[in-house]
């Protein structure tokens, strides 16, 4: 399985939080499925350090990602041209366009 871990999801893997439920653990640990973390998380990370609603290192991050051997996604037109035709359920645009991604690519979005 190819799953697109959700920015929340990502942090609280990285930080051993709690928060993150057993199943979605047991998914991540899963050596037969492959990891990825879109770019707009890294972004909506940055934007959310620079607002001062998160503290972080972005190159810790970055390197954590690395190391957790998973694959990063990079935004590509055809994820906007998904983006576009999605429903407006709520204001995060973090959000929309990281489901967009995972509609685009096939994956399974976690969050």
């Amino acid at each position: 399985m190819r799953l697109l871990l959700d920015t929340h999801a990502l942090l609280w893997w990285l930080a051993g939080d709690s928060r993150i439920e057993s199943k979605a653990q047991d998914l991540i640990t899963d050596p037969a499925n492959d990891i990825l973390v879109s770019a707009v998380s890294l972004w909506e990370i940055v934007v959310k350090v620079r607002v001062g609603k998160l503290e972080a290192d972005i190159t810790e991050i970055v390197a954590a990602i690395d190391a957790q051997g998973f694959e990063m996604l990079d935004i590509h037109p055809k994820h906007l041209e998904e983006l576009v035709g999605l429903p407006m359920h709520h204001k995060d645009p973090f959000d929309h366009l990281l489901i967009a991604q995972a509609i685009a690519e096939g994956l399974t979005f976690l969050s």
